[in-house]
């Protein structure tokens, strides 16, 4: 118990990641099906994503009542744009290119890629978040 005391941070950035993770896969994988590239769906589907996820991480994860919202919010743009629009896309064309030889579906080539792009932002994010978003203050 003590233990799950510890993390539990960390245990609803999880949460919070999973169910953020779950709405902007199933937002690409919608857009892909419409006729979007890949990148041109990321980009959008990591948007709606985002707004979600501030304020979530905010009031859940964090629980940064007090700080000034328009810093943290201009800090955690800064942070997921370059998980979003620079880790995640830079990840998902290497790890395409690298699977393209292998002849696999162009979905399954995706999901493996996006799956390995959000790993990645997850660590980016909650390391940066803690240390500069919602960092925890002195009282």
């Amino acid at each position: 118990m003590e233990l799950l005391k510890k993390h539990a941070e960390k245990l609803r950035f999880a949460i919070v990641g999973g169910a953020n993770t779950a709405l902007d896969f199933a937002l690409l994988f919608i857009f892909v099906a419409l006729g979007l590239n890949s990148i041109a769906a990321n980009y959008i589907s990591t948007s709606i994503a985002f707004v979600f996820s501030f304020f979530v991480n905010k009031s859940f994860t964090f629980k940064s009542k007090g700080g000034n919202v328009k810093k943290q919010f201009g800090l955690f743009l800064l942070i997921s744009i370059i998980a979003l629009w620079v880790i995640q896309p830079l990840i998902i064309l290497a790890v395409t290119f690298l699977l393209a030889p292998f002849g696999w579906n162009e979905s399954l080539v995706l999901l493996i890629a996006k799956l390995i792009a959000t790993v990645a932002s997850l660590i980016w994010n909650y390391i940066l978040y803690a240390r500069f978003v919602f960092k925890k203050t002195e009282e």
